[in-house]
C-alpha cells in the first residue's frame, strides 16, 4: 500500500477530472505463411506453379490490388494519390476532410513506395528457392471515417504476403460513444478539455479493449483486400496482433495557471530523481543483474507544443507531457509485450495452473495490455505525488541548522550542503521510496555499492540508523506505524529538494557565470 497520498488527492483543488483511455492502437494482420520452407511447399503443392514463375504471379496480384483501390476511390468520389518522397499523410487527409466537409466514408487512397517484408528468388542446389526478404514495394493506405471509430486507416502491402495494418484512435472512438450516450464533452485533437460526467466517460473507455476486435478487423480487411476471396488462399484469414498500443491517463486541471505552476517541477523531478530501478518498477519489473537492455530518460524542453519527458525500457516507453497547457498526460506505450509478465493458465505437471508468463501480442491479450498500462500510469502518478514547489523558508533553514531535542536526547544541527548528508538526501529522494516508504537496508544499498564483510555491513547499518534518527529528530522523515519503514514528510521534501537543487544546479550555475 502506498504511504503517500495519490496525485489526484494531493492536488484535488486544482483538478477537474481524470480520464484513462487508449490513444493510438496499431493492429497488424498476418496471413498464415511460416518460414521459407513453408512458403516453397505452398507454391509447389497449392499453387502448383514453378518457383521462378512466382514473382510474375505476385506482380499480377499486386496490380489487381492497385486497380481495385483506384476503382474504390473513384466510386466513392475520393482522390487516389501516388506519393513520392516524404509527405505528411495526416495533413493531406485533414485537408481532404475539411475541403469536402466529410463526416463518414472513404476520405482518400494513398499509394507509396516503401520497403517491406516480401519474397525474392535465389539460386538453389537443384532448383531455385524462395526466401523472405525486405524489398521496396507499393503500399496502399485507405483512410476512411468510420461511424463508430472515427478516422481509421488500413495499410495494405501489395506484394506477398499481403500484410495488413490497421490504425484506430481510442479517443475518437470514445468521443462517438459519449455523443451517443448524450454526455457533454469538448474534444481538441486527441484529448478532452471538458468532461461533464467523467465517471461515466471512464466506464465507456474501459469497454474499448473488450470489443470484438477480430470481427471488426476482419470486416475492414475484407473490404480493402479482394484477394481474401481467392480460392488459392483456401479460406485463410488474417491472424491479428497488437503492433503498438498507447494508453494515456489525462489529468485535466481547472486552469492553465494551475498546471503551469506545477508542471516544471514535475518535469524536473521525473528527469533528475527517477532512477533506472524506479522506471522498471513503474512498468512492473524489478532491477535484476540479468536484465539485458537499456533504461533511458530523455527530456525535451524545446519541443512543440510543450515539454515532455520519455523513459525508455528497451522498446517500451513511459511518457509525460502536457496538452494545450491544461492536461497533464501520462502515457504508456507498449511495443514489446513479452517484456511484461501476466498471469495465465498453463499446463504444469499434468494440471492446469495460473502461472506468470510473458504477455503475447495476439488481440486476445488486449485486456492484459489494459491492466499492465493502467497500473504503470498509476504508479508513475503516485510517485509524482510528492512533488511540490520548494518552499523552504529562512526560519526552517535556521531551525534545521540548530541542535534539537528528540526522545529526551540532544541531536546536532544539519549541514545541508555537506557531501555525506547530500548523499543521504539523494538516497531518500529516490522515486521508488515514495510509493511504499523505505527501510534502513534500502538506504544502505544506495550508499554502499561495495560488498564488504559482515562487520563492515553491520557498521554501515548502524551508521545509517543514526542518520535516519537524526532526520526524524528534525522532522524530515517519519516512522510508518507498525513497520520498519519510514516515509518522507512535507518538510523533509521541501528542505532536501531545496538543498540538492542548490548544490547540484544553482551553485554550479552561479559559479560558472562568475567565472
Amino acid at each position: 500500500m502506498s504511504t503517500n497520498p495519490h496525485f489526484t488527492q494531493k492536488f484535488a483543488e486544482s483538478i477537474v477530472a481524470v480520464l484513462a483511455c487508449y490513444d493510438r492502437v496499431i493492429f497488424k494482420g498476418h496471413l498464415p505463411f511460416g518460414g521459407d520452407g513453408h512458403l516453397n511447399g505452398w507454391v509447389d503443392r497449392v499453387l502448383k506453379i514453378r518457383r521462378k514463375d512466382f514473382l510474375p504471379w505476385i506482380e499480377k496480384q499486386s496490380q489487381t490490388l492497385v486497380d481495385y483501390a483506384r476503382n474504390l476511390a473513384q466510386s466513392a468520389g475520393a482522390p487516389y494519390l501516388y506519393l513520392q518522397g516524404w509527405h505528411r499523410k495526416e495533413a493531406i487527409i485533414r485537408e481532404q476532410i475539411r475541403q469536402r466537409s466529410l463526416s463518414e466514408g472513404l476520405v482518400a487512397v494513398l499509394c507509396c513506395l516503401e520497403t517491406c517484408r516480401t519474397v525474392k528468388l535465389l539460386h538453389g542446389l537443384k532448383r531455385p528457392r524462395l526466401v523472405f526478404a525486405r524489398r521496396p514495394q507499393r503500399v496502399l493506405y485507405f483512410y476512411f471515417l468510420d461511424p463508430e471509430f472515427g478516422l481509421v486507416y488500413v495499410r495494405l502491402q501489395t506484394w506477398f504476403p499481403f500484410t495488413i495494418q490497421v490504425y484506430v484512435n481510442g479517443h475518437d472512438w470514445l468521443a462517438r460513444q459519449m455523443a451517443q450516450a448524450q454526455l457533454g464533452f469538448v474534444q481538441e485533437d486527441n484529448a478532452f478539455t471538458q468532461l461533464d460526467q467523467p465517471q461515466q466517460a471512464q466506464r465507456l473507455a474501459d469497454r474499448f479493449p473488450r470489443l470484438k476486435w477480430v470481427d471488426i478487423l476482419d470486416r475492414w480487411a475484407k473490404r480493402f483486400n479482394p484477394l481474401l476471396e481467392q480460392p488459392w488462399l483456401g479460406q485463410r484469414g488474417y491472424y491479428w496482433v497488437i503492433d503498438q498500443a498507447e494508453y494515456s491517463t489525462d489529468v485535466l486541471f481547472r486552469s492553465r495557471d494551475d498546471l503551469a505552476g506545477l508542471y516544471p517541477h514535475l518535469l524536473e523531478h521525473a528527469t533528475l530523481q527517477f532512477s533506472a530501478a524506479d522506471i522498471l518498477s513503474f512498468l512492473g519489473r524489478r532491477s535484476h543483474p540479468r536484465f539485458d537492455g537499456e533504461v533511458l530518460t530523455d527530456c525535451k524542453k524545446d519541443r512543440q507544443p510543450g515539454a515532455r519527458v520519455k523513459h525508455r525500457v528497451k522498446n517500451n516507453w513511459l511518457k509525460m507531457y502536457d496538452k494545450f497547457g491544461l492536461i497533464l498526460r501520462i502515457e504508456t506505450v507498449i511495443n514489446q509485450p513479452r517484456e511484461f509478465k501476466v498471469r495465465r493458465r498453463r499446463l504444469r505437471r499434468g494440471r492446469k495452473r495460473m502461472v506468470w508468463c510473458p504477455m503475447n501480442k495476439g488481440v486476445a491479450n488486449f485486456y492484459h495490455y489494459h491492466a499492465v498500462a493502467s497500473a504503470a500510469n498509476q504508479r508513475y502518478l503516485d510517485a509524482l505525488a510528492v512533488v511540490d514547489r520548494p518552499c523552504a523558508t529562512r526560519p526552517q533553514l535556521h531551525r534545521a541548522c540548530e541542535p534539537v531535542r528528540f526522545h529526551h536526547r540532544r541531536h546536532r544541527g544539519l549541514n545541508l550542503l555537506r557531501d555525506s548528508e547530500q548523499r543521504l538526501f539523494l538516497a531518500i529522494l529516490q522515486g521508488g521510496h515514495r510509493l511504499h516508504g523505505f527501510r534502513n537496508a534500502d538506504i544502505v544499498r544506495f550508499l554502499d555499492r561495495t560488498r564488504g564483510d559482515a562487520t563492515a555491513r553491520r557498521r554501515r547499518t548502524v551508521q545509517v540508523s543514526r542518520q535516519l534518527h537524526l532526520l526524524r529528530a528534525h522532522g524530515f522523515i517519519a516512522k510508518i506505524p507498525h513497520s520498519y519503514r519510514y516515509r518522507l514528510t512535507t518538510l523533509g521534501e521541501a528542505m532536501m529538494s531545496t538543498a540538492v537543487y542548490l548544490r547540484y544546479k544553482s551553485f554550479p550555475k552561479e559559479l560558472a557565470d562568475a567565472a
